[in-house]
């Protein structure tokens, strides 16, 4: 073997998701359960599941246009004008990616030279950095905090800015934190956007998922569609997390065709099946679809309470499904209490510094597993929260 280092110094410096980390850590206690990872526990709705069927059985498993098929692109593009007042050109503006994180990574790596600076507000998902470093761009953490409900500020956002400045991710819903932005939220931010002429990535995979309030996208206020790309897909609201199909949409076409240039030498196309199971929910599974984020919204509203009656305590998400406590009171790192959490109650769950600074001195869990795992969750960590309230220590 050579010694000559054959790993790029950008892909050295990327640690491993935090995410999946402690996901293999649950794998420790065969009673585990499994409140770490974000996916939903409904199965497919019937009438996608038999049109995959049909196309598997009728051959249709080629390669589809790069974009994507023109009847999910014309489908989808009915569906986020009525669902959001999103108007977009199918054919120019949208296109059809291996889940939304393929999306991300296009946009990003169509506009990002070395040492752009990429704004994300923190805490956040966990991919973001990563493929902000892997394009070379410089990471800028925009702090939110739970005393403004995680919401992104634009007097937060204005003193990170400076003129390297070139991206801005956002994710509202948000993970972890299930906070939300209204359009009055929204305002000052995008008139930030465009006074500093920043590109928006606006990661909207848990629009449909919001309680009590419609969602909002910041890409419908002037001025913002052409320099927005929203970003979404099928895994969360529609159950498809294996499937593989999410999207891009955005008002700039030199942008959208960028990214597809990029798309086309990397991906080829999005699964063609995954992409049949998206235009058949888009057709028979929006009844489904609503009665799973009601399942979702009780789900939520028993879980916080829950842990906050075992003495955690927890802003009011009002998205997506992770609930987002604070453990600070209990003098342990989150990934000390992640740890303890596993091995003495059994419970897997994500400490919250993988999701940036801001996020250390807290937990996420998700509450899309089902209700029963999650009634169990909380009687296991109820002798253990007493316990370090009582300052007896761990075992």
């Amino acid at each position: 073997m050579t010694s000559r280092d054959w790993i790029a110094p950008q892909v050295r410096k990327v640690p491993p998701s935090g995410i999946r980390k402690y996901f293999d850590l649950s794998g420790e206690r065969a009673d585990t359960i499994r409140l770490g990872v974000g996916e939903p526990d409904f199965t497919v709705p019937e009438p996608v599941r038999e049109a995959c069927i049909r196309a598997l059985n009728e051959g249709r498993t080629g390669y589809t246009a790069n974009s994507g098929m023109p009847e999910l692109r014309e489908a989808l593009a009915g569906y986020l004008k009525e669902s959001f007042g999103l108007g977009y050109e199918p054919e120019s503006e949208m296109m059809i990616t291996v889940g939304s994180s393929e999306a991300v990574d296009l946009a990003l790596r169509a506009c990002t030279v070395p040492g752009d600076e990429i704004l994300i507000p923190a805490p956040g998902y966990v991919a973001y950095s990563s493929i902000a470093q892997l394009c070379g761009g410089n990471v800028v953490e925009v702090e939110t905090t739970a005393a403004q409900e995680f919401k992104l500020t634009a007097a937060a956002l204005a003193k990170r800015i400076t003129p390297r400045s070139k991206v801005l991710i956002v994710n509202f819903p948000g993970n972890p934190t299930g906070a939300i932005m209204t359009e009055a939220d929204w305002r000052p931010v995008a008139e930030l956007a465009i006074k500093n002429d920043l590109i928006v990535i606006s990661d909207e995979v848990y629009a449909e998922l919001t309680y009590g309030r419609k969602h909002f996208s910041i890409a419908s206020l002037p001025g913002m569609k052409e320099r927005t790309v929203v970003v979404s897909g099928f895994s969360k609201a529609f159950a498809m997390t294996g499937w593989r199909v999410g999207y891009a949409a955005c008002g700039n076409r030199d942008l959208m065709a960028s990214m597809l240039k990029i798309h086309q030498y990397t991906a080829m196309c999005a699964p063609t099946l995954g992409q049949v199971a998206a235009l058949a929910s888009l057709r028979y599974g929006l009844e489904a679809k609503e009665r799973m984020k009601e399942t979702f919204d009780r789900r939520r509203c028993s879980f916080v309470q829950g842990l906050r009656e075992i003495g955690l305590p927890c802003h009011e998400p009002q998205g997506a499904f992770y609930a987002f406590p604070s453990i600070a009171h209990t003098g342990l790192g989150s990934g000390e209490f992640a740890v303890l959490l596993l091995r003495e109650a059994g419970v897997a769950a994500v400490p919250g510094h993988v999701f940036g600074a801001g996020g250390e001195g807290h937990i996420r869990f998700s509450y899309a597993a089902g209700t029963q795992s999650l009634n169990m969750a909380l009687k296991r960590m109820e002798p253990l929260m007493r316990r370090l309230a009582l300052g007896a220590g761990v075992m």
